[in-house]
C-alpha cells in the first residue's frame, strides 16, 4: 500500500482529495493580525474577503518538519508513503518535508518536488493517485512522476502584480513598480521558478493572448487534462475552459478555488491554467 500526502498549495478539489484519499499538510496563513491553517478554519472565499481589506500582504509559513513527520509516521506504519510539495523554489514546504521524513526514521517514505504549485503540483499529485490504484510501485511511480513534472506546463494571467512583487515572488522585473501594476503579466514556470511570458494592456487582449500561449504549448490535448484555478473570479475561469474545450478537446477540465497561499502572491482575479 502506498500512502499519498502533499501540502496544501496544490489546490486541489475536495471531492478528488477524498476519492483518492490524499493527506494534506496545511500551510499556516497570518492576515489583520490572526493565524489560519489553510483550509483548515479558513476557505478560500474566507481568505479572499480578508485580504481585501488587510493593510498589509498576507504572510504564510509553511509546514514545520514536526509536522510531516507526525504525518509519516502514522501513515508508514500501514505502507510506503508519497509526499509531492509544491516547488522547492516557491516555498521551504519541500526542505521540511525532507527533515520530516528524517525525524519520521522510515526508510519507506519519498518526498517529490513537483517543481509547480496550484494545480500543477495537484495534477502530479493526482496522476499520482492513479498510478498507485493502478498498483504500480514507488520506484516506478517516482520515475513516472519525473517525467510528468518535464512535460506539464504552467501559465498564470494576473491582473495586479502588487501582491507578487510585495511577496518577493518574482525577481525577473527591475523596472518601476507603479507601471508594473497598470498592466496584466502573463507568467509561467521555468524549473521551478516564475518567469514572464508578456505583459498586456487590455484585460480582454489579456485573455486572448493567454489562450494563445496556452494553445501553443502542446500541441495534443486528447489525453491532457486541464487544470484552472481561480481567485475569486468564476466568470473568467469558465470562459477559459470552455475555449480551451472548443479549441482543443482536452481529456478533462477541473476547476478549482486558489488557496491562501498561492492566492497571497497571486492577487484578486487571477487565474492559472496547468495541463
Amino acid at each position: 500500500m502506498i500512502h499519498l500526502v502533499t501540502d496544501s498549495c496544490a489546490d486541489i478539489p475536495g471531492y478528488l482529495l477524498q476519492k483518492y484519499n490524499i493527506t494534506v499538510v496545511p500551510l499556516s496563513i497570518r492576515v489583520n493580525g490572526k493565524e489560519y491553517v489553510e483550509g483548515v478554519d479558513i476557505t478560500p472565499t474566507e481568505f479572499y474577503r480578508e485580504m481585501e481589506i488587510a493593510s498589509e500582504l498576507p504572510k504564510t509559513s509553511q509546514p514545520t518538519p514536526d509536522q510531516y513527520a507526525k504525518t509519516f509516521q502514522k501513515l508508514a506504519e500501514t505502507g510506503d508513503v508519497l509526499c509531492l510539495t509544491v516547488s522547492s523554489k516557491l516555498s521551504g514546504s519541500y526542505n521540511s518535508a525532507n527533515l520530516g521524513g528524517g525525524i519520521a526514521g522510515k526508510s519507506n517514505i519519498a518526498v517529490f518536488d513537483t517543481l509547480s504549485c496550484s494545480l500543477g503540483q495537484g495534477l502530479q499529485v493526482l496522476k499520482a493517485a492513479e498510478l498507485i490504484r493502478s498498483g504500480h510501485s514507488l520506484p516506478t511511480i517516482l520515475d513516472e512522476l519525473a517525467k510528468i513534472r518535464s512535460e506539464t506546463n504552467f501559465v498564470a494571467l494576473l491582473y495586479t502584480l502588487e501582491n507578487l512583487v510585495k511577496g518577493g515572488r518574482l525577481n525577473y522585473f527591475q523596472g518601476s513598480l507603479g507601471k508594473l501594476l497598470n498592466i496584466k503579466i502573463i507568467l509561467h514556470i521555468n524549473q521551478g521558478s516564475l518567469e514572464v511570458l508578456d505583459k498586456v494592456r487590455s484585460r480582454n487582449k489579456s485573455i486572448e493572448r493567454f489562450l494563445e500561449f496556452i494553445g501553443a504549448k502542446c500541441d495534443d490535448f486528447s489525453t491532457r487534462t486541464v487544470g484552472i484555478t481561480h481567485l475569486d473570479n468564476p466568470t473568467d475561469a469558465e470562459f477559459i475552459a470552455a475555449t480551451i474545450k472548443e479549441r482543443h478537446r482536452p481529456r478533462e477540465v477541473i476547476i478549482s478555488e486558489m488557496g491562501a497561499t498561492i492566492a497571497t502572491y497571486s492577487g484578486k482575479g487571477a487565474i492559472i491554467v496547468v495541463f
